[in-house]
């Protein structure tokens, strides 16, 4: 179905159309308006009856001439038209019950129903598909679409808020649909629905708008209206319709407010950009010293590790060279214990050596004075048989020498060679050590 122009509102209404703008008017609408309950035209005229009574009336007659018999021409005259109204009153008949069958067919739409009467009394509703209507007053008065789901926009000026301020507009969309056919078209029927469900949805919201603060008014788009669906369904039950959903799509406020919120939302909007804006830079501030941080962390790990390294390093050339002087310490002292060991040894053999000695020269005392006399005498012959001659050079002039100076200073280069020659090819004999 086809809605009115949003800012008009729907309208709901009934027409009268013949059967075959049924379809087109229930799913379309007509003018922008929606059609709930379509009126057919009535076409079951009483014409079928004409042919049925004048059928009836040649039959009827062709048994009058029948029964006459008359002989002679008149005879055979009523014979011949007796023959005449026969056919003629059967092919009557047989017309008229054509007729008859054909306008007792009705149709009914898928998802319609069609509100059967009787002498203006509604009798009973007819589901869809074809229906024979043998009763020459029976009709379908109303074909009503208790299918599709009817979407109704109810725009509701001047609303005032609980400031009193009014509203320029607000929108209210919502779907019903028809769940009794009869005791829509008894009770209210299309036209005064309208009336009705237009004047329940400005109550309801109105009620709704009489709640909300003026700069919250925007909040009612896309609101929760389950309360005022419930209203409307409570309201509308009597009359056979049920509300499936509704919603507020568009609230309008008025020129000067809506200037203001709209002052107020860009400034809001430019807060906002201000402070993600402030958000980002403090952001990327934060990750810069982190970095920073981090790198810093690294570093300073990095020399750690560089300082336990070489804390570890300067341990082992320590420890290495505590080693090597622990190694070298012990090494000299094993040297000192091994040369004093060496030499207390060699001490101790010398003075057993010493001690022998002297034991052997206690007891061949005498042999070694002896030997100790021949000894000496053999060194004082040596050393006079060595002796240096003693020259004598006056310089006094007493002897009548000769006491120049070329004299003297040949004397003087002669006297160390004689006494260097003597000294030469004298040998110097030594005691020799005892033991």
């Amino acid at each position: 179905m086809s809605t009115a122009t949003i800012g008009r509102g729907s309208v709901i209404s009934e027409v009268v159309a013949p059967w075959s703008e049924l379809a087109q008017l229930l799913r379309g609408g007509e003018a922008g308006t929606l059609v709930p309950v379509v009126i057919p035209k009535h076409r079951r005229r009483l014409g079928w009856m004409v042919p049925l009574w004048l059928g009836t009336l040649s039959v009827l007659s062709g048994v009058m001439l029948t029964v006459r018999g008359d002989e002679g021409l008149l005879g055979a005259a009523y014979g011949a038209l007796a023959g005449l109204a026969y056919p003629a009153g059967a092919l009557l008949l047989v017309i008229g019950a054509l007729w008859w069958w054909r306008s007792s067919i009705v149709e009914i739409e898928q998802g319609t129903n069609g509100v059967l009467t009787r002498y203006g009394a509604v009798t009973r509703t007819l589901e869809p598909g074809r229906h024979y209507l043998w009763h020459p007053w029976s009709r379908v008065d109303f074909v009503v679409d208790v299918a599709t789901e009817i979407p109704y926009s109810a725009p509701v000026m001047a609303c005032p808020t609980r400031e009193n301020v009014p509203l320029r507009s607000i929108e209210f969309f919502m779907k019903l649909r028809i769940t009794d056919a009869v005791l829509f078209v008894r009770a209210i029927g299309a036209g005064n629905f309208d009336l009705v469900l237009s004047s329940a949805v400005q109550d309801a919201i109105r009620q709704r708008a009489r709640l909300v603060q003026t700069e919250r008014a925007y909040d009612l788009r896309g609101s929760d209206v389950a309360d005022m669906q419930e209203l409307l369904n409570r309201q509308l039950s009597r009359y056979g319709v049920r509300i499936t959903g509704c919603n507020i799509p568009d609230v309008q406020l008025p020129t000067q407010y809506q200037q203001h919120l709209a002052t107020r939302e860009r400034v809001a909007k430019e807060h906002a950009a201000y402070e993600q804006e402030w958000g980002l830079i403090r952001k990327r501030r934060i990750d810069s010293l982190q970095m920073d941080i981090e790198r810093a962390k690294k570093v300073r790990d990095a020399r750690f590790v560089e300082v336990k390294a070489a804390l570890n390093k300067a341990r082992e050339q320590v420890a290495q060279l505590l080693e090597e002087q622990e190694t070298n310490a012990q090494r000299v002292r094993f040297e000192i214990e091994t040369r004093g060991r060496s030499g207390l040894i060699a001490a101790e053999n010398e003075a057993k050596a010493q001690r022998r000695l002297a034991q052997a020269y206690r007891d061949n005392r005498a042999v070694l004075q002896y030997e100790l006399a021949l000894r000496r005498l053999e060194v004082g012959a040596t050393l006079a048989e060595k002796a240096p001659q003693p020259v004598v050079v006056r310089t006094d002039g007493a002897g009548g020498g000769d006491t120049s100076a070329l004299s003297t200073l040949l004397t003087a280069q002669l006297l160390p060679r004689s006494v260097a020659l003597s000294a030469h090819d004298t040998p110097v004999r030594t005691q020799p050590e005892l033991g």
